[in-house]
């Protein structure tokens, strides 16, 4: 009950804390334009800009000007969208817009992110930041043609994500409200455009020429010359060095797409069957894209493989971007049309609910080809099919004129300099900007790994919970331990990244403090998932349930230290206790230290956190400068003489875990009487030392193995249990009706294995 009343407290505490903390105004939580401005040159956001002009309009924009000509406008990211990345703070980029909605330059200013203040060169994330030069934010491209390579950057996915997604919903931001290029408003007519739709009622079948000779399908044809070519014109040179094999006039890919949710093209591709079948699978309004393709590429992509996603085309509109996942997909084997050629792959995909796609107005399908130049880096260009849907296809209707239109449009002509727009919403909202919040998008395309790790979150919470079932069995609790831990340096380690940090513990109570919201945490589907798990296995099992099961570095110690021991022969050290005792409290000074620091510098706290190996050895996997690798290695050489050295001595995040773990209510860790007085066995094999010489399990040191469990049910390791067995045995012996033939009793001897067993007394009579 007491732990029960102390843990209430704790919680309530907690919830104080949040609900008081300042909250800060979003005028607060931008530095601003102005603070900004003066680290940029204007040619670095506009290449022909010499000046920029006084602030205009809130938020505010800085015209770039040559001479007296206006180039466009620089805004802050942070001052029109959420930029909020993992670190919780604003990333703060300075934007150059062309006036015809074209991204000029872009320029990172400010940022605490701590994927990037340590381990990923600047460089990698300037070149991130220049490929959105040179896209415009408000129309599609027209014609076929290749887009600017980008190198993903490995081990910062949400950061380069924010990074992305503020610059583009801020570069569009800015363009409806100072009405550029297209999207200025239309003032010189009083009447509403028309209304463009598909004529649903038109319905004919017609060959495979015909409908690729007037657009309803599109072609995208690239040999392994264009890519080499292509590759090369990139500028990356380690991705020129590596050439596609074959000829150069070897078909690459050739690839054709059509919205087969209108009549025509449908009926004539599908056959009537399959498309009245897909009319019955669509919703209202919702429409489907026909990718079909030939050559050595295939436009599905390695992650349909490992996860469903298509990481290799997506649709876009306007600002919006649609991807497609496995449930959106649907495979085909022949199209229907006459003269249609076979491809290696057709797919039907279908637009995404939640999300719009005009089939009226121009689209674009962009096909990622990816090229390796590396162990885990690779470079990538986009090509773009575009496709703008016939005439024959439309139905066009006036819209009636609404009787306030023109005192509206007389109100936006009034208006200078776009004023009207900047002060109406309904600019904003009808832009055609994706507002549904990043994480949202992030969780979305995250349906399978988070399905993976929801369901081998439930597999170890039944572990835990018929734990004492599964240590009865030695030998089947050992190979269960052996895959969980390679599940997760594998899959939850190496594979998704979802290492857990005390960066994470620094970053949520700096933002109690600073102002606190969910969707910076949110980011990153996988490590919140993994922190609410953590947080309520804590209040059952400590922090064993973390360290000793789900941290990726600690299964990389335990794995390497077991294969040390098996196949190497390592010796072991074990730490004299007076030492060990004496040892184990660094980790706390670490964490203390760490956690000062960060009330008064999180971005120093974040970099003195380095002495976490977790981002060299997890998450970049020792792809790295060769201090931070060095360091990791010289921790599993340790390791291998000491079982999880690291985790015993140096973890600041295993010592902020045990600080509330104390507020546990269970106790699920069985003891004898006996364990340390005189039984010394549990102590003696326990992996981390956690157990006292007197027999008391340290839960603050405990990683939860079970180990110790083992050996307490063990009835050939445990003296207790050795003992109950022996007598078991002996009456069982007794008790044997074969073993006591008439007028002779049974004597019980102790065979080579423990074991007792009955034999016929001998006789006394030396005769008998």
């Amino acid at each position: 009950m007491t732990k029960a009343i102390r843990f209430l407290l704790f919680m309530s505490a907690v919830i104080a804390a949040v609900c008081v903390s300042p909250t800060l105004s979003p005028a607060q939580q931008a530095a601003g334009l102005a603070n900004f401005l003066g680290r940029v040159e204007p040619a670095q956001v506009f290449p022909e800009a010499d000046r920029f002009g006084p602030l205009q309009g809130s938020p505010p924009v800085a015209p770039a000007y040559q001479r007296d000509r206006l180039l466009g406008y620089a805004f802050l990211n942070s001052d029109f969208v959420n930029a909020v990345g993992y670190s919780g703070k604003p990333i703060h980029i300075v934007v150059g817009l062309a006036l015809d909605g074209t991204i000029a330059g872009a320029r990172l200013v400010e940022h605490k992110e701590p994927i990037v203040l340590i381990g990923i060169p600047e460089e990698k994330i300037t070149a991130f930041i220049g490929g959105y030069v040179g896209r415009n934010v408000l129309r599609p491209a027209s014609v076929t043609e290749s887009g600017t390579s980008v190198d993903i950057v490995s081990g910062a996915t949400v950061t380069v994500m924010v990074m992305g997604d503020s610059i583009m919903r801020s570069a569009g931001r800015v363009a409806q409200m100072r009405g550029l290029g297209s999207a200025q408003p239309e003032v010189t007519a009083a009447i509403p455009p028309a209304m463009r739709t598909i004529d649903m009622t038109a319905a004919e079948n017609r060959d495979w020429e015909s409908l690729v000779g007037d657009g309803s399908i599109r072609r995208l044809h690239l040999t392994v010359g264009d890519i080499n070519e292509a590759f090369v014109r990139s500028g990356n040179e380690a991705a020129a060095a590596r050439p596609e094999p074959g000829q150069a006039d070897d078909t690459f890919i050739d690839l054709y797409t059509a919205p087969v949710s209108v009549p025509t093209i449908g009926r004539s591709l599908l056959g009537e069957a399959a498309y009245d079948r897909l009319r019955q699978r669509l919703k209202s309004g919702q429409q489907a894209i026909l990718v079909a393709g030939n050559g050595t590429y295939s436009f599905k992509g390695s992650g349909y493989v490992r996860g469903g996603i298509f990481d290799r085309i997506e649709i876009i509109q306007d600002q919006e971007t649609i991807r497609f996942r496995d449930r959106n997909h649907e495979r085909i084997n022949q199209l229907g049309a006459d003269g249609a050629p076979r491809f290696r792959e057709i797919s039907i995909f279908a637009v995404p609910e939640g999300t719009e796609l005009n089939p009226v107005e121009s689209w674009r399908l962009q096909l990622l080809v990816q090229r390796s130049i590396g162990a885990r880096d690779k470079a990538f260009l986009t090509f773009d099919v575009a496709y703008e849907l016939p005439e024959r296809y439309v139905r066009t209707e006036q819209r009636a004129v609404v009787a306030d239109t023109p005192d509206v449009l007389a109100e936006e002509i009034s208006s200078p300099e776009g004023t009207a727009a900047q002060e109406r919403p309904r600019n904003i909202e009808t832009a055609g900007l994706p507002e549904e919040p990043l994480w949202q998008r992030i969780w979305r395309s995250s349906t399978v790994d988070i399905a993976i790790l929801g369901t081998s979150l439930g597999i170890l919470t039944g572990i835990f919970f018929f734990q004492h079932q599964l240590v009865r069995r030695p030998k089947l609790y050992d190979r269960v331990r052996l895959a969980v831990l390679s599940f997760t340096l594998l899959w939850l380690g190496w594979w998704v990244t979802a290492q857990l940090s005390v960066v994470n513990v620094l970053t949520f109570t700096n933002a109690l403090i600073t102002g606190f919201s969910w969707d910076y945490f949110l980011l990153s589907p996988l490590v919140f998932i993994l922190w609410t798990a953590v947080a309520a296995a804590m209040l059952f099992w400590a922090r064993g349930a973390f360290c000793g099961w789900l941290c990726p570095f600690g299964a990389l110690q335990e794995l390497t230290n077991r294969i040390g021991r098996t196949f190497f022969r390592v010796p072991q050290i074990r730490v004299p206790w007076g030492l060990h005792e004496r040892l184990w409290p660094i980790k706390y000074v670490i964490f203390l230290a760490l956690f000062g620091l960060s009330l008064y510098s999180l971005t120093l706290a974040e970099q003195v956190s380095e002495v976490e190996p977790f981002k060299t050895a997890i998450v970049l996997r020792f792809v790295r400068e060769w201090p931070f690798v060095t360091f990791a290695i010289a921790l599993l050489v340790a390791n291998l003489f000491i079982e999880r050295f690291f985790c015993r001595y140096l973890c600041p995040l295993g010592a902020a875990l045990a600080i509330p773990a104390r507020l546990r209510m269970f106790d699920w860790l069985r003891r004898y009487r006996e364990c340390g007085s005189p039984c010394q066995r549990c102590a003696t094999e326990c992996p981390v030392q956690s157990i006292h010489p007197e027999g008391h399990i340290n839960v603050n040191e405990c990683i939860y193995c079970m180990h110790c469990q083992m050996l307490y049910h063990h009835d050939h390791k445990c003296p207790v249990v050795i003992q109950k067995r022996l007598k078991r045995e002996k009456r069982q012996a007794m008790s044997s009706p074969t073993m006591q033939p008439a007028g002779r009793k049974a004597e019980i001897t102790d065979l080579p294995d423990g074991r007792l067993q009955a034999v016929p007394a001998r006789s006394a009579d030396p005769l008998k």
